[in-house]
């Protein structure tokens, strides 16, 4: 019997420049104990698909044979085995340009195909080939076409029904076998056939076809016949096809296609993307202060004042006119997720802002309130979304800021000094500090921060919304829980008093006689505690499950998109419906509005040249605290796996925040910087992500971001204009919304934090661990110190960041800046550095 083969075609998730110029890839010998370890069948039915954490790509020939005779049972044999083929490369192959020209030529492309099966899929493909009027193929049956494309053509016994030849994406990981179950590419070699036909079928909706093929999108028919010249077989034109599938992003590119002739042009540029790959020269001295490059890190680079900067510009200017026109200027339009992005970060910044701004006018008694926080952000944000490097990092005032801001006007109390005048002056030492920082490349000191370290602190910042959240909760709670109790006076001195608390009044005269009584006499009322935690876990709640909405059956692809883009601003706004209108007789808490300027210049003359002196040491602590956040921030934003492309800008943007504190300081608005999560939740709301189902499982990779400005340039023009919504209808926005919120962000932040998947396996039994990189490299009690450390790091960090006395939290700073040696130094004597080095690798 003729063996037939099933070939495996194993591309990158990366973009082809990490394509080598053969087509061969690295690593095979690793790959090779992969296979070893699973076995000749490959992957036992219903384990496990590990996670792909890396882009070494591998092509493997897959044959499968099964026997012709089954015994009682129905059982056959299915032999399997594999080998790997090369990548086509477009500079190198001139077949690979003619077999695309041709194809372009006698195009049959099926765009929406509404066929949910394989087979009705295949016979609709074979059925538009047969019918193309350049196919002239009249001693071809394609029904007997459709017959051979699987296992059991032609043996009535054998009921196995699989494809016999097929191309499909498979990525070797450190993990083992990520396959790309989006697209499939099937061969068939037919005797009569005068000569090859290729067929692509967009299918309107992801379909499951099995194992592996769990999310196909794409069918590749590829149809050659028998006896063909070696460069122009099945297999050879199959390559060509499959090597412009292999690319994630070209995919995406192909679903936003709406005639055939932009799939064309779509496939044309790919091509052109891939024969350019390897020609592109090699700018020397590229990327020499960029933060996330390799280079080792110098003395003499701090030396190279404004080098850092320069570099800056001449990565991203080129890119500064499209940052406007992405998604509104051409054939690919995103107007929606630009709408819904915008609302989104509109509803996540105010309200923060306002969430800040009270706690800011509680502890600086009305110096910088709710008002002044909401125009500073406004000011400082659209500024920032014009001119920064990183258009996708949102500037805003945080926790921390809020913290050092209520310790200084502390120090003004104990010194009795000028709060307006000595807040001024530290802003200032802190712009200086910040700038000079930009010009003389310390972002480079990036280097050093390894991902447990930026993990570490990004935790912390998520705990600081949960812990704010709990503490203004349990402040209401403590104000209100209690009966109420009449304080000043005795009951006597109140008639209708003494007649509600004696129950002879009706239930409405009760009620007159409560209200009658003055407001300083009433502690508390229980409902209105426990209304107000209600609304703070329902916002939770709906946020939550409206995020996750999209990873649902229910509605349409684009309406889950949709909703779960909304998702906080519907929480927020039906939760504030609900506590300020449906319990309209419940008083809620809410934030307070002054009726003062908004502008006021410092007045630096009250101040001493002491005065001036002392200030630059809370100066240099504070420009500690933001040089740290604004460098993760950007780091995180700009992590490799969200396939941001136009750059980074780390010693620009730094400088940019020393220039924006300026104005801030000089008029008494709040201090800013680039904050967490809000700048990865942006990246997250303008992806476009590609879903693959392993073992049960459903995994999301990004496939392409939007960088835009316009939807954070429009969020902050808006939220300059809510100014004019104060005091009311923002102040239906109770504050339990407010801590819903907070808690809806720390929630939605921890995704994906690599050290909370390796505390959440201290709890789960080892059977039920992920297959990791680390958890197949590392020894697992490894493993579980490098957890338990990274724990004791967090804990430091929260007792100095959250302790109770103001002065503690000044060093708090520094305590950030002391994680680079405990990681770099001390943790190695500990733990060996290969093991740290893989448990902090980028890629799970």
């Amino acid at each position: 019997m003729e063996t037939n083969k099933v070939l495996h075609f194993v591309p990158s998730e990366a973009p082809p420049t990490g394509m080598s110029k053969n087509g061969y890839f690295f690593q095979e010998m690793e790959q090779r104990e992969v296979e070893q370890e699973e076995g000749s069948e490959g992957r036992e039915e219903g384990q496990d698909s590990p996670i792909a954490c890396g882009d070494d790509i591998h092509l493997y020939d897959n044959q499968i044979s099964p026997g012709p005779e089954a015994d009682d049972s129905g059982c056959v044999l299915l032999n399997t085995s594999r080998k790997y083929v090369k990548l086509m490369n477009f500079e190198e192959e001139v077949r690979a340009h003619r077999d695309l020209d041709g194809f372009l030529a006698r195009a049959t492309i099926l765009l929406d195909e509404t066929a949910a099966s394989l087979d009705d899929v295949l016979k609709r493909m074979l059925h538009h080939v047969g019918q193309d009027s350049n196919a002239s193929e009249p001693s071809c049956n394609f029904e007997e076409v459709m017959s051979m494309l699987f296992t059991d053509a032609g043996a009535q016994e054998v009921n196995v029904h699989l494809l016999s030849e097929t191309i499909q994406g498979v990525t070797a990981t450190a993990t083992g076998i990520q396959y790309q179950q989006s697209w499939l590419c099937i061969l068939c070699n037919v005797k009569h056939l005068q000569r090859r036909h290729v067929c692509i079928s967009r299918l309107e909706r992801p379909q499951n076809w099995g194992e592996n093929c769990c999310e196909v999108r794409y069918v590749i028919l590829i149809l050659a016949p028998l006896k063909m010249k070696s460069t122009k077989t099945a297999m050879e034109l199959g390559r060509t096809f499959a090597t412009l599938f292999s690319d994630i992003s070209f995919r995406q590119k192909l679903l936003e296609t709406k005639t055939q002739e932009e799939f064309k042009e779509a496939l044309v540029f790919q091509r052109h993307q891939l024969t350019a790959t390897n020609t592109q020269p090699t700018a020397l001295g590229k990327e020499e202060t960029d933060p996330r490059s390799h280079k080792p890190l110098k003395c003499k680079d701090f030396f190279k004042a404004g080098r850092g900067i320069y570099e800056d510009f001449c990565r991203r200017l080129p890119f500064y006119p499209s940052d406007f026109t992405d998604g509104i200027v051409g054939s690919n339009k995103t107007l929606l997720k630009y709408m819904t992005t915008a609302i989104f970060l509109y509803i996540a910044i105010l309200l923060p802002a306002i969430a800040f701004g009270s706690l800011n006018d509680e502890s600086t008694r009305g110096e910088i309130d709710v008002r002044k926080t909401i125009i500073g952000q406004s000011i400082g944000g659209v500024i920032y979304s014009l001119f920064a490097g990183s258009p996708l990092v949102i500037p805003l005032t945080t926790a921390p800021l809020a913290i050092f801001i209520s310790v200084i006007r502390g120090i003004c109390d104990d010194y009795n000094l000028d709060f307006p005048a000595f807040y001024a002056c530290i802003g200032l030492w802190n712009c200086l500090f910040l700038i000079l920082g930009g010009i003389f490349n310390v972002s480079l000191l990036m280097k050093l921060f390894k991902r447990s370290t930026e993990e570490v602190i990004a935790l912390f910042i998520s705990i600081a919304f949960v812990v704010d959240a709990v503490k203004g909760t349990v402040k209401i709670f403590h104000r209100y829980y209690h009966a109420p109790t009449l304080t000043n006076s005795s009951i006597e001195d109140f008639p209708q008093g003494r007649d509600l608390l004696g129950g002879n009044r009706s239930e409405v005269a009760a009620s007159m006689a409560l209200n009658a009584l003055p407001e300083s006499l009433i502690q508390c009322t229980r409902e209105r505690p426990v209304l107000c935690l209600l609304l703070m876990l329902g916002t939770l709640w709906m946020g939550y499950t409206l995020y996750q909405f999209k990873r649902s059956p229910f509605l349409h692809a684009k309406v889950r998109e949709v909703l779960s883009d909304c998702a906080l601003p519907i929480s927020v706004l039906l939760f504030s419906f609900i506590g300020s209108y449906l319990f309209s007789d419940i008083e809620l808490p809410v934030f307070k509005v002054h009726d003062r300027p908004v502008f006021n210049v410092a007045p630096f003359e009250r101040l001493s040249a002491m005065n001036v002196v002392s200030a630059m040491g809370l100066g240099f602590l504070l420009a500690l605290l933001i040089f740290i956040d604004q460098n993760i921030v950007v780091s995180l934003t700009n992590a490799p796996e969200n396939r941001l492309l136009k750059g980074t800008a780390y010693h620009w943007d730094l400088m940019l925040s020393g220039l924006i504190n300026i104005l801030m300081s000089v008029l008494g608005l709040p201090w800013m910087h680039a904050a967490f999560p809000h700048s990865t939740l942006h990246v997250r709301q303008l992806a476009f992500v590609e879903q693959r189902v392993e073992g049960g499982h459903l995994y999301e990779t990004i496939v392409q971001v939007k960088e835009t400005r316009l939807t954070s340039l429009t969020a902050n023009i808006f939220i300059g204009v809510s100014v004019l919504l104060l005091p009311l209808p923002l102040q239906w926005i109770p504050k339990p919304v407010l801590y819903g919120l907070f808690l809806y962000i720390a929630l939605t932040s921890i995704d994906g934090n690599q050290m909370c998947d390796r505390m959440a396996l201290l709890l789960k039994e080892q059977t039920s661990y992920p297959p990791t990189h680390y958890i197949r490299k590392v020894p697992q009690r490894k493993i579980h110190y490098f957890t338990f450390l990274q724990m004791m790091q967090l804990l430091v960090l929260c007792t100095f960041g959250m302790y109770p006395i103001p002065y503690m939290k000044m060093i708090f700073p520094l305590l950030m800046i002391l994680l680079i040696p405990i990681r770099n130094n001390v943790l190695p004597h500990i733990i060996e550095a290969k093991y740290l080095d893989i448990m902090d690798a980028q890629h799970m």
